[in-house]
């Protein structure tokens, strides 16, 4: 396996998985003599990383890449823009009705006052 540049949370998997084969006596990718096991005192995962650093593992990590779709990148643009076309005629018209509602306030004051004292 060529070494690679693992995330930790992809050499954690691979280390484990490696030391648990190694535990239940699967056979050793390199070798060592005995006095270096005894050194390590025998310690499957110390072994693993060994083998991992050798690069003899047969364990790969698959990594999909993100696939390129420039057609929705461009449709997101177009909506953008419309959206802010669209916010802007809404604010217009809002300040358009605002404008309206003031003159016909200004307009009509005080007859709605007149009407309601007219009625008693």
């Amino acid at each position: 396996m060529e070494q690679q540049n693992f995330t930790k949370y992809e050499k954690a998997r691979i280390l484990g998985a490696r030391a648990l084969q190694i535990a239940m006596n699967a056979p050793l990718l390199i070798k060592i003599n005995q006095e270096d096991l005894e050194e390590i005192k025998f310690d499957t995962l110390k072994i693993a990383e060994i083998e991992m650093d050798s690069g003899i593992l047969p364990i790969s990590i698959k990594k999909p890449l993100p696939q390129k779709k420039q057609e929705k990148l461009k449709r997101a643009k177009e909506q953008k823009i419309s959206d802010k076309k669209i916010e802007e005629r809404e604010v217009k018209e809002e300040e358009e009705i605002a404008k309206a509602g003031e003159i016909m306030e200004l307009a009509n004051p005080d007859d709605e006052r007149e009407e309601v004292s007219d009625e008693e």
